[in-house]
Parts: structure tokens; sequence; C-alpha cells
């Protein structure tokens, strides 16, 4: 079904688990909030997902994704430890935590566009317009998302100033 190998759907399924639990912490906080049980969820599965990435790739940008998606995901996991940053940690870590999403929406998109519905997908390649436009809404998107968090954040940290 879709053309999708064991492994294909191994990282597929894998990688479903992020989507949801991005959903909703991005609903429900905001951001991917790390040290949480759906931050747990996240991590475990985007780790998944970028690691099978290599065994799934067939294009190179593929590869560039799943190793970017993985750097990305240490970063927003682990730059929290680093307390000589300060509060640029959180901003650090947000700005990593929500482009790991682009890059999970990203693939996602295109493979479904290029997929769905199973024989007659309703993109012929990844060129075609629907794909470029729909990652041109998922950039869009993005950029307005990232400059509401880091208003969020910067009024975050001037009312714990105040207090």
């Amino acid at each position: 079904m879709f053309g999708i190998s064991p492994i294909g759907w191994f990282h597929t399924l894998g990688s479903l688990p992020a989507l949801a639990m991005a959903i909703y912490m991005l609903v429900r906080h905001g951001r991917i909030v790390p040290r949480s049980i759906p931050g747990a969820i996240y991590f475990a599965s985007m780790v998944l997902g970028g690691a099978t990435a290599f065994l799934v790739a067939k294009q190179p940008v593929s590869y560039a994704i799943g190793g970017l998606t993985l750097l990305v995901i240490a970063v927003g996991y682990g730059v929290h430890r680093l307390t000589f940053l300060g509060r640029l940690r959180r901003y650090i870590e947000t700005m990593s935590l929500s482009f790991s999403v682009l890059l999970l929406l990203v693939p996602t998109v295109t493979e479904t566009l290029t997929r769905v519905p199973d024989g007659a997908p309703f993109a012929s390649s990844v060129s075609s317009p629907i794909v470029l436009g729909a990652h041109a809404t998922l950039l869009l998107a993005f950029i307005v998302g990232l400059i509401a968090q880091i208003i969020v954040l910067r009024r975050e940290g001037r009312a714990r100033v105040a207090a």
C-alpha cells in the first residue's frame, strides 16, 4: 500500500506520535515542552524518525533533513544544561524544537501529497505546485509561530524580572 516498505512503515508509524505530541503541546502550551511526558514521547519519536530516515531516504535532501532533525532535537533537549547561556537557553530550546516540528512536517506533507490517494496522488512529484505551495505555507506558519513564541517568551521574562 502506497509503495511503502516495511522499514518505511516503521519509520512512518514511529514518527506519528511526534506529530500528535507536537500538536498537543503547541495548542496547550504554545511551544514544545521538553521536560514533560508529551515532551519525552516527542523526543523518542523524533529520534526514531530522524534515525530511520537514513534507512528510507531516496533523495539527498532526506539525509540532510534526518541529520538536521537529530541535531536540532539534541540542541533543543540539551541546551538547558548550558547554564552559562542564562535566559538565552529558553529561546534556543524553543527555536530548536519549533524548527524540529517544521522538519517533521515538510517530509510528512510531501510524502502524503505524493502518495495519497493510493494510485492517483494529489501531486505527481516533489516539485509540483501543490507541494511547493504546501512547503511555503509551512514555512510561513513556522515564521509566524516562532515570532509569536519569542514575543511570549520575552513577556514571560519581563514578568519574572518584575516579580
